[in-house]
């Protein structure tokens, strides 16, 4: 009897210890999260954490809001102020990933060309990738000198090219990779001429795409000036003491806030309504 009741207490120190015993279950990626590293990434701030934006995000909100103050002593002013100051931080994080992932867009050709010749020359996929971060273009030099790194001290090829696709951030690199991994793990003769294939379809879709948005670039700065202008002229009204009194009269405030409300949306659908489609990171 002694020893079923050992072993029944045994039991039950092992179940109630077994939730800091099992392993733990990866937990699931928090998708806004990702597209927030995703565009960090591709704006080149992969190493600044998104709890950092957030933070710079209010410190300018709150600077703007007393500058404003201390120009125009219109309360909803200020608060339009801090609003627009915690929006320059994100807005300029994504101004700086579209920029870069346009460059981005116009390299990717000659990477696959570069690979073309070296897959063609003789070399193993894992070397001509490798070999990138000397022949390849100046703006992904370092990522591909971090995958070789990666490679030479795991020695596997599938692991180096996850670490390249989270450094690099792009659709087009995933495209790229993934099928060097298929080319990897099932062999075949065709890769050179599926990569050629990529390869005119991603400059024929670069030279399109460069057309349009040449074309759209007035419209949208056109509409960012009378998004714009209106709230200038609001500050510089706000300075006189009698406007700054009617914009802090209740009436004044549903007018300005109103008015705020307008111009977001105005301005969000105009941007929707211009913006070219782009391509999700299916491979991630």
């Amino acid at each position: 009897m002694t020893w079923l009741l050992g072993a029944a207490l045994g039991l039950g120190l092992v179940l109630a210890a077994s939730p800091w015993l099992s392993p733990r279950r990866e937990r699931r990626a928090d998708p806004r999260r990702s597209r927030v590293v995703d565009r960090l990434t591709q704006a080149g701030l992969d190493g600044i954490p998104p709890l950092a934006v957030g933070a710079a995000s209010l410190l300018l909100g709150v600077l703007a809001a007393g500058v404003a103050l201390a120009l125009a002593p219109v309360v909803a002013i200020a608060a339009a102020a801090f609003a627009a100051g915690a929006l320059a931080p994100p807005l300029a994080v994504r101004w700086r990933a579209r920029r870069r992932r346009r460059a981005q867009a116009a390299v990717w050709p000659d990477v696959v060309d570069h690979l073309v010749s070296a897959v063609r020359s003789g070399l193993a996929l894992p070397d001509a990738v490798a070999q990138l971060q000397d022949a390849g273009p100046e703006l992904t030099r370092s990522a591909f000198a971090a995958y070789a790194a990666d490679h030479r001290a795991t020695g596997s090829f599938a692991y180096a090219l996850d670490r390249l696709k989270d450094r690099l951030a792009d659709p087009v690199a995933d495209r790229i990779l993934e099928t060097l991994r298929m080319a990897r793990d099932v062999g075949g003769s065709e890769v050179t001429t599926v990569l050629r294939d990529l390869a005119a379809y991603l400059r024929v879709d670069l030279a399109t795409r460069s057309e349009l948005e040449a074309r759209q670039t007035w419209v949208v700065n056109a509409a960012r000036l009378g998004v714009a202008a209106p709230w200038v002229v609001l500050l510089i009204l706000s300075t006189r003491p009698e406007a700054a009194q009617a914009y802090n009269a209740p009436g004044g405030i549903a007018l300005i806030a109103g008015g705020a409300v307008v111009t977001l949306i105005a301005y969000r659908a105009m941007l929707r309504i211009g913006a070219l489609p782009t391509e999700a990171r299916w491979f991630a």
